[in-house]
């Protein structure tokens, strides 16, 4: 019976000195993740002009703010990444260039796009005015030449008729002399 008393001491001890260990590592697992840097999960808010941000922190405590324009010709998204609180603003355009910002052009995940693309140096729009300019300008002198090339026209065909009439009256001439 000893043994039996023995053993079952044993089972006990060992059941106690398990079930602190599991408390122990529990209670240590909380203390790293608390004091471990929290990586945020993305966050999604509306901005303005139509656009999008969505926010991320990583384990370095990187932010990074990305704003995507949903109706702008001339900027596709702004990136903002704030490290060791120093900000670098890079602006995309549709086609995938990125220029980085070194005018302060206010806070970029606020102000226009157009204000962005300004910014960056794109002039998309302004390219498009003149442009059209040109077109108008074309379409003028087109239309300018095709009345030069009507009055060009109806003088030669008046100095053809008068050369007809010319060649008539020549004619005529040279029939009464040479007739007797």
């Amino acid at each position: 019976m000893s043994n039996k008393v023995l053993s079952l001491l044993s089972l006990a001890v060992f059941a106690v000195a398990t079930a602190a260990c599991t408390t122990t590592d529990n209670a240590n697992a909380n203390i790293n993740a608390n004091t471990t840097a929290p990586v945020a999960a993305n966050t999604t808010r509306p901005g303005p002009d139509g656009s999008e941000i969505t926010t991320s922190v990583d384990a370095n405590g990187v932010k990074t703010e990305t704003r995507v324009f949903h109706n702008n010709r001339r900027v596709a998204k702004v990136v903002v990444t704030t490290r060791n609180g120093q900000r670098t603003t890079t602006v995309y355009a549709p086609s995938g260039e990125s220029r980085d910002l070194k005018d302060d052009v206010g806070d970029a995940l606020a102000v226009t796009g157009e204000k962005l693309a300004d910014a960056a140096g794109w002039v998309g729009d302004k390219a498009e005015d003149v442009a059209g300019a040109t077109k108008e300008g074309a379409k003028e002198v087109g239309d300018k030449t095709e009345d030069v090339g009507q009055k060009v026209g109806a003088g030669a065909k008046k100095v053809a008729n008068k050369t007809v009439s010319g060649a008539k009256k020549a004619g005529s001439a040279v029939k009464k002399a040479v007739t007797p």
